[in-house]
Parts: C-alpha cells; structure tokens; sequence
C-alpha cells in the first residue's frame, strides 16, 4: 500500500514537478523513500545547504516559468530555507516548499527539533501555509498549494509531520460532510483593465511629447508589444534589474539600467521626460525617476495593490502587461515628431563609448568592467547570465550587450547574498542544452559558491553540455558595502569588516575535477573567456580585480558627493579610488562634450 509521502510525490509529478531541490533528514524520511521508489519522476537535486535548495527552486522557477519545489527537514532544515523562499516570495515566483516536522504525539513536548513553523513560515508562505494533520487531507493541500502558488506567484507551504507521511494514503476521501474532492488542473488568466481606462491611458500618452518607459520583470513576455508602443510613441526604453532580459540591448532607443547601476542614458531621459508609461515593474528608488509634478503616469501592473505606489499614476491599468498592451497599441497614435527619440539614441550611442572607455582605463591588476566588457563581445547565443549581490551587479546590468533569446537575473528584491551560484545550476539542470554564466563576487563565492561547486561535482555528467562558467571576481573586499560605507554613510573602508582571505579559487575548482581558470592581465582576459567558452564541463574562472574601481552612480547627487568626500579624508584608499572615480566621470564629460558638437553639426547640415 502507497504511503501518504507517495501520494504526496505522485500528486507533485501530475502537477508538473519533476526536479525537486532538498536536503535529507530524519524529518522527511517517508519522503526520501517516496523519491527513491519514484525512479527519478521527480527527481531530488541534492544542494549542500537547504538555503541554496530553496534558492535553485527560484531559479527553475524563473528560468523555466514553471512551478518549482523545495524540501527540508524538521527543525533546521526548515528554518534553512527560508532566505531562498523569501527570494522567491518578493521575487514573484511560484514555489511550493514541504518541511517535515515531528510526529503529532511528541508536539508540545519540547521534543527534539520541534519549532513552529506554522509562525516561523506565517511571512514567506503567507498565501497559504497548511500543516497535514491526516492523510485525507494530502490531496486537497497539494492541489491547493500548487493553485495558490501559480495563482499568486508566491510560495506555499506544506508542513508534514512524518507520522502522516508513513500512513497508508488516501487517495479519495470518503463522501460525507466535510470531505473535499480536489483536482490537478490550471490555467493562467486573461486579466485585462476596463476599456475607459484604456482610453484615457492612450488619451495621455497620445497628448504626450516625451515618453519614458520602464520595464520590469512583468514585461518579459510582452517583448514585441514594448516595441510596438516604443515606436509608435518615439519614446525610449528603460529596463530594472529584474527586466534585464525583457528587451534586447541591441534596440538604439533601449538605454538600459535604471538606479544605482543605471545608465547616464536612463537618467537623462527621466530627467527629461514630460510623462512616464510603467509596465511590469515595481521599481522601489524614486530618487531615479521623474519629479513628482514632472511628469504625467501611466502605469501597467497585475497586481492592483502595488499600482500607483512608485509614482503618481493618472491611469491605472491593471492587467497582464502582453495582454493590456495589445488592447492600448490600437488607441495609439504614431508621433510625427521623432526629436525626443533623436535625443534619447544620442544618450545611449554616448552611454555606450563611455562603457568602452571606462572598461579599457587602467588598473591593478585587472579593471571588473573590462572582464564583463570582453564577456559581452563573446556571449553565446541564448545564453542564460546570473549574478549576484555586489559590485559586480553593476557590471552585468551595465556592460552586458543582451540579444533576443537571452535570459538573465539576480535576487531583485530581496537583494540578498548567495542565489548567483544555485540560480547558474538550476538553470543548467533545466536547460542542458544552454550556455549559463555566473558572475559572482568573492564574497559570496566564499559564502556559499564554494560548497556548490560540490554539488557541480556530484552532477557533472549532467552540466557539462555546453558552457557552464562561474566567474568569481576576486578582490579581497566585500565592494559593494564598502563604496556604501563611504557613498551613503559617509564612512571610510573599514578592514575589519571588509577584508576578506585570498583564496585560490582557480585551483579549488581543480581539485574537485573541475576546469580552473586564473587571470590578472588585461591583456589575457579575452583569452581566458575563450578558453572558460570552449571548456569541456564546468569551469571556475577566477579574475583577480581591482577593489578601487568604484561603481560610479549616473549622476553624483549632493548627498552622495558630500559623503564620499567626508569618507574619503581618512580611508585607506583614498588616493586610488579617487583618481579612478574622477576618470571614470570625466569620460562621461568628454563624450557629452563631443556628442553636443556632433549634434551640431547635424543641426547645421
């Protein structure tokens, strides 16, 4: 007889799991035995952490579109999880997770391992979170939790106390009072806003001068009808970090990140925009958009309790973005007048001299921008490229030149530490068949990459079809929060914080069997990307880069250039860094200064 943790696998499978990321325990022993008898429909990933379990969860999730799985152990493993479910949560992304727990008799005993996850789970998992008293209840709450998570784009929970899981299953509940018969089954809605709203949204961005756009992750399946409203407005197109992939970079209006890791280009169109068209996207920094009063608002966004939150809206459409703008493109009128798209193509042409420049100014040894500038030139096709937080997501949402059909991202929202590395494996595992890249920090490398090098291991027959490159940037410092020490709290590095150890991470690869590349030249870097490229399997390519090459902002606001300078007066490396910040703006000075005599020129002829 089918235990109710077989009941639970098989209802997983006709849901469409069939790759479940989990650590074992003896929490979730009926479930391991259940894998073991399933013949690997779904199969388990075996992580080194539950944390990155959960956060390959997240990354099947966004680089497949489908729903994803975790599982942990009681106690522990369940508390484990939760960093990478709480990525997966304010990233939008439909994961179930199933924590084991205690047996029923021993709850309330201060029994070993005995948390309560119903609380501890209440914030991550608060769509739905469900604890399996009987294992008449398995079917309702797995189809519920599948539902819930597809529905909401969230994560949903089952807690399963391993006394349920051994008993006999019970694949129909009896028919009587209180009995549910739940079903498999699901489809994506058509959400679409009410016609008045359509046309007073067209009504404004008809009456509109300059359009600026921005997209977000809610707009990665709406690619063509962005483009369509691109051109029939004359606007320009932004992207978040999350809808990095959402538009190629290749489009001459598209001026690329947004913010903190923005372009020059995106700034200037938000400074110079009379209205903003928002779509997919809950973009946080209003110090990066539009005035308040500038502009006139027109925003697209599922979720009618996040719209008209980031920005004063005047048309509020709340729907499916692919969808919504396939009804508005109809109300749109084609601007005559092309000035404003003239201007913003002029921006992102200047944008991206100033990218070449900076990657090619000097450094010690090796300048970050020029490792990602050379990934850039040689990017394979349908490449998938994750990243991490740090410094180093400056570089991969500015240098990287995406093309159609690639796909990219990192833990927007939350903007935690560790899904670069796990997000790079799950995405191999699921398309084996694709080149994946991941560029990573040493910092978090060295907190978790470093163990899942382990697991790319243990899976290499399986990732070694393609490219596979984790290219860790190595530079003894944990950058991004120092350049936050000195930017935003006026502080100076402080060693005892930042430092972090010189490891060889070149020669760990090696020692693992895996393919261990090391590179301090500038002049070597293109062939080191070449040789990671045509690898045979995984390959660590360890780039050893400078520390003082600062991720300059856009533009230098008042409160930023006052901090700095402050920090400066007594940090280490105050001299460097600097000498190397000034270079980098002042190739944004000499680019605008030659663009401006450029468009001179063009006036008079």
């Amino acid at each position: 007889m089918p235990k109710t943790a077989d009941f639970i696998i098989d209802r997983l499978r006709q849901w469409g799991v069939h790759r479940i990321f989990g650590y074992p325990g003896d929490g979730i022993l009926s479930m391991l035995g259940a894998l073991d008898r399933a013949d690997g429909d779904p199969e388990l990933i075996q992580p080194r952490h539950e944390e990155m379990g959960a956060f390959m969860a997240t990354g099947h999730a966004k680089f497949t579109g489908e729903l994803a799985c975790c599982l942990a152990t009681s106690g522990g493993g369940a508390i484990h999880l939760l960093n990478g479910l709480y990525d997966a949560k304010l990233d939008h992304q439909p994961v179930v997770a199933i924590v084991g727990q205690q047996k029923r008799m021993s709850l309330g005993a201060a029994f070993q391992q005995e948390i309560d996850p119903m609380s501890l789970y209440k914030d991550v998992s608060s769509d739905f979170i469900q604890t399996c008293m009987a294992p008449v209840q398995a079917r309702h709450l797995v189809d519920r939790a599948c539902k819930v998570a597809l529905t909401n784009r969230t994560v949903a929970t089952i807690i399963l106390p391993e006394d349920v899981a051994e008993e006999d299953a019970v694949p129909s509940p009896p028919r009587m009072h209180g009995a549910v018969f739940s079903s498999v089954g699901w489809s994506r809605s058509r959400m679409l806003p009410t016609q008045p709203e359509l046309q007073k949204a067209a009504d404004i961005l008809n009456d509109a001068e300059k359009v600026a756009i921005l997209i977000g992750a809610g707009a990665a399946d709406a690619s063509d009808e962005v483009v369509q409203v691109a051109e029939l407005l004359g606007a320009g197109v932004a992207k978040t970090s999350l809808g990095r992939a959402s538009l190629p970079d290749d489009l001459p209006y598209v001026t690329g990140p947004i913010g903190l890791l923005g372009s020059t280009a995106s700034e200037a169109m938000m400074s110079g925009a009379d209205t903003l068209f928002m779509i997919g996207s809950s973009f946080p920094y209003s110090e990066w958009l539009p005035k308040e009063g500038q502009c006139r608002g027109v925003e697209i966004n599922h979720d009618g309790r996040m719209i008209g939150v980031r920005y004063p809206m005047d048309a509020n459409l709340i729907g499916d973005s692919k969808d919504t703008l396939q009804e508005l493109i109809p109300l749109l009128k084609r601007k005559e007048d092309r000035s404003w798209r003239k201007k913003i193509e002029s921006e992102v042409q200047e944008w991206w001299r100033v990218l070449d420049k900076r990657a090619h100014d000097k450094a010690d040894p090796l300048n970050p921008e020029l490792v990602v500038h050379e990934l850039s030139k040689r990017l394979p096709d349908n490449a998938v490229i994750t990243t991490d937080a740090g410094s180093v997501a400056n570089w991969w949402a500015r240098h990287l030149r995406l093309r159609p059909g690639m796909a990219a991202s990192l833990a927007g929202n939350l903007a935690t530490m560790g899904p670069g590395t796990p997000y790079a494996i799950a995405a191999k595992l699921a398309h084996p068949g694709r080149p994946v890249i991941a560029l990573v920090g040493d910092g978090v490398f060295q907190m978790n990459g470093m163990a899942e090098m382990i697991t790319v291991k243990r899976y290499k027959d399986r990732l070694s079809k393609g490219p596979l490159i984790f290219c860790v940037f190595n530079n003894q410092d944990l950058n991004q929060v120092t350049f936050e020490q000195r930017a935003m709290g006026g502080e100076p590095k402080f060693e005892g914080t930042q430092y972090i150890p010189d490891v060889p991470y070149a020669e760990f690869a090696k020692l693992l069997g895996l393919t261990g590349i090391r590179c301090d030249d500038p002049k070597n870097i293109g062939h080191a990307w070449d040789q990671a490229l045509a690898a045979p399997g995984p390959v660590v390519l360890e780039v050893v880069v400078d520390p003082d090459v600062a991720p300059v902002p856009p533009q230098l606001r008042m409160d930023i250039a006052k901090n700095t300078a402050k920090a400066m007066i007594k940090d280490p490396d105050r001299v460097s860094v600097a000498t190397k910040g000034a270079k980098q703006k002042m190739h944004e000075f000499t680019e605008s200064a030659k663009q401006a005599v450029r468009d001179l020129r063009d006036k008079d002829d």
